[in-house]
């Protein structure tokens, strides 16, 4: 069990790999979302552009109340709206929840500006595309954003979490909810 999980606490593990994100709550999934990596790989490197690895918390969040769509740089709105999948448009939209890595290997998350974030370029959710952040459709971003609070855990792994699936790969609760 993920330790933000417990006592019914909510906590996000993000699988690499799988291009999804499970929350969870307490002992069972909440919700998965499909999601978008970096096309770089991983790592934590600066101007690497590489999802970073490990456990993280979730810092701070930004862009209550702004509409679906709305452009954020330097996580402050600009006045500008874009259309899922608009053209030649790849900026950060909708909601930010800012990440803080709380290891060694992903000491520099902060720093170098790794996010949850909503992005116009929905077309290529379930796949590696971002530089670095994670990337969601901007409805999914909002249920999210809605549903965790600042402090919330954050694993991003490469393999689906021990406690989703066993070694053998068999469900654990026989229900199929973790793939």
């Amino acid at each position: 069990m993920v330790s933000g999980a417990r006592a019914g606490g909510t906590a996000i593990v993000i699988s690499v790999k799988d291009q999804k994100m499970t929350v969870v709550q307490g002992s069972g999934r909440k919700v998965i979302y499909p999601i978008s990596t970096s096309k770089f790989g991983i790592g934590d490197s600066f101007r690497s552009f590489r999802t970073p690895m490990g456990a993280f918390l979730i810092d701070r969040k930004v862009g209550d109340g702004l509409p679906a769509g709305a452009v954020l740089k330097g996580l402050h709105f600009t006045g500008e709206v874009v259309q899922p999948d608009a053209a030649g448009r790849d900026p950060i939209v909708t909601r930010v929840l800012c990440l803080r890595g709380v290891e060694s290997r992903n000491s520099n998350a902060a720093a170098r500006g790794i996010y949850i974030h909503g992005t116009p370029e929905e077309q290529r959710i379930g796949q590696p595309a971002s530089y670095g952040c994670i990337r969601m459709r901007s409805r999914d971003v909002i249920a999210l954003y809605e549903s965790v609070p600042v402090g919330t855990t954050v694993t991003i792994t490469d393999a689906p979490p021990l406690y989703l699936a066993s070694t053998t790969d068999k469900d654990p609760r026989g229900d199929n909810w973790y793939r």
